[in-house]
This record gives structure tokens, sequence and C-alpha cells, in this order.
């Protein structure tokens, strides 16, 4: 639902209809969820299932996971119907250590979230794939989580920061539960539409599948040149195609 940010904020309840009336079948909500009230998550769930329609992850501050803060997080995420609960950012660690304690962080999340049937996740951006003191965040957090831990792959800011997507998914097998289909190239940046990038499709497809144990696959595009809903029409029309070619 990041796609369609600025509409969902005017008008949650008709966003969510007219990204079901595209044919989208699973809405990732993100971070702003947490400030609902306890009757618009209820309605939200409700208007979901009258479109047939499931959310199966919800983006979060790394606050949400703090012991104070996750009873009401997993209350609305049951509400929901969700699997998993992703944290977005870290916010800026600059030292492997750092990443380390932003781990340590994840894993205590993790850990209570497990008791009720619900899983973590993170999910990268560019900082997760740039080195740092001579190794790549994401490979720091990938170490210190449990293997039941989603590694949430954001492929654009992979692919922005010069890594192999396909190389990412195969050295973490049964844990890419799913994937944000982001394109980016170099005149365009992140407003490319999918499959008009660099993105080796077919290839992580094929990797996310055979090896990385997708569970979903979620089309993310932070604008182009097009409308919000425009934007996320043409993406998942080009999806379509690219899984039948």
């Amino acid at each position: 639902m990041y796609s369609v940010r600025n509409s969902m904020t005017a008008d949650l309840m008709g966003t969510v209809r007219k990204v079901a009336q595209m044919g989208y079948q699973d809405l990732e909500f993100y971070a702003p969820y947490y400030t609902w009230t306890a009757d618009q998550v209820k309605d939200v769930r409700k208007l979901m299932d009258d479109l047939g329609v499931r959310c199966l992850s919800t983006h979060n501050n790394l606050t949400n996971y703090k012991p104070e803060n996750i009873q009401k997080a997993i209350d609305y995420n049951k509400t929901l119907g969700t699997r998993f609960l992703v944290v977005a950012s870290a916010g800026k660690p600059t030292t492997l250590d750092a990443w380390k304690k932003t781990s340590e962080a994840l894993t205590a999340g993790a850990d209570l979230l497990r008791p009720v049937g619900l899983r973590g996740g993170y999910h990268n951006h560019q900082a997760e794939f740039t080195p740092v003191e001579g190794k790549r965040p994401i490979e720091v957090i990938a170490a210190n989580t449990p293997k039941d831990f989603m590694l949430q792959f954001d492929v654009g800011t992979c692919l922005e920061m010069g890594s192999d997507p396909v190389a990412w998914i195969n050295a973490n097998p049964g844990r890419i539960n799913s994937l944000h289909l982001k394109e980016w190239n170099k005149e365009k940046g992140y407003r490319t539409l999918l499959g008009e990038g660099v993105g080796p499709w077919k290839a992580i497809f094929a990797a996310a599948e055979s090896t990385g144990g997708v569970e979903f696959y979620l089309i993310e595009q932070e604008g182009s040149d097009y409308s919000e809903f425009e934007t996320a029409q043409r993406c998942l029309d080009i999806y379509k195609k690219m899984r039948s070619a």
C-alpha cells in the first residue's frame, strides 16, 4: 500500500477498495497502521474480507518490537490476519557493532511474536547493502537473527547498491519469504516501472521459488510518470505478463 500512500492517507477505505478492484490479492500496510484505532483495524479487516483480499504482513517501526509496545502490534495484526510483523528501518547504525545490537532487538521482538503464532521480519533499504567495516549490514542481520525470521527482500535497493539479488536469495534459503518487486535504473531511479529497469526478474523469481521460500510477492513503487493508481495498475499488468511469458 506504500505505492498508493498519498491516496490511502486521504481515503483509507476507498483506496483499499480501488486496489482490490485492480486485482491485487495481498495488501501490506506500512507503519502508520499502528496509529489506527482498534475499531479502524476491525473495519479494514471486514472490508478486506468483503473484497476477498488479505494482509499477510505489516511494516513496523523498531519501537513496535519493544515489550511495552508489542502487544498492541500483536492485537492489530491478529485482527488484520497477518503472518509477519516486518521492521522497516533500523534507524542509522554506523558500525557493525551497532548493527549487531539492532539484530539483538529484532531477535528479542521475534521471540515475543513466536508464541502467539506470528513471525518477525526485516525490510532492507540501501544502507543494509552498503558495506560497513568491510561487511554488508544485511549479512550481519541474517547471521544474528533466528532462522524463522524473514528477510523481506527489497529488490530495488539491492540493485541500486550494485549487489546481486539472485546471489542474495540463494545465500539465504528459506528466509526470503516475501519480496518487494521494486525496479531501478540509473535514469529514473525508483520511478522506473517494474520490468523497465535492470532487474533480472526471471532469475529472481526462479531463485525465490526454488530456494528463497517465497510465500508472497508485493509490488512497490515510490513514484512514476503516472498517478498512484495508474502506476499500481500498470505494474500489476506488467507482473502478470512476466509470469505468463
